[in-house]
């Protein structure tokens, strides 16, 4: 079978542009954004569980601890081949699993990004994507870089193909995104 996806992985630290480039790529190009935090917080709220941090933490540690450290990870890829649109993202790749089975499908791209991490820390108190996040003082933010689920992405980084520079403006985002589109989505 020929590939015909190109599929984007994007790992960096929180507050990085992940979700934002994977959203970006999904419109734009008629595509589909992934993500293991959608996984979770699925979970999350069906059990009627506050939307927080450490509750996303403590669900993720859960499930691997119980099913396998690459559970998400067979999950994800699994959903992923089974798609059809010809550009995917996957906005939060965090593990080392997560590449082992995302990258054994073909047309698969780790890219990094990268920010300074005070602009990191303003887009999350603007964001409020988990309920915790518009209160956050900086001291708790640099605490939250410990977790685990923060530190296995300094690891995952050493494995990216491709770097986004992500302390600029949207629209510069946006081009280098558009750069990747234009190096990868034409191969395949």
């Amino acid at each position: 079978m020929i590939n015909n996806k190109t599929i984007f992985g994007f790992t960096g630290l929180i507050g990085s542009g992940k979700d934002t480039s994977a959203n970006y790529l999904e419109k734009k190009y008629n595509g589909k954004n992934y993500s293991f935090s959608t996984m979770l917080g699925d979970v999350l709220k069906r059990y009627h569980l506050e939307l927080n941090r450490d509750n996303y933490v403590k669900i993720s540690e859960g499930m691997r601890e119980k099913f396998g450290e690459d559970i998400l990870a067979k999950t994800m890829s699994e959903d992923v081949k089974n798609d059809q649109h010809k550009i995917i993202s996957i906005s939060n790749v965090r593990r080392l699993a997560d590449i082992k089975y995302l990258s054994a499908i073909p047309g698969f791209v780790l890219v990094n990004i990268d920010a300074d991490i005070t602009i990191r820390y303003e887009r999350l108190l603007k964001r409020g994507e988990k309920s915790d996040d518009a209160n956050k003082t900086f001291e708790q933010f640099v605490a939250d870089h410990q977790r685990s689920t923060e530190i296995s992405i300094l690891e995952v980084m050493k494995y990216g193909t491709e770097k986004i520079d992500n302390n600029g403006t949207l629209k510069e985002l946006y081009a280098q995104l558009d750069k990747l589109i234009e190096k990868y989505a034409s191969k395949n």
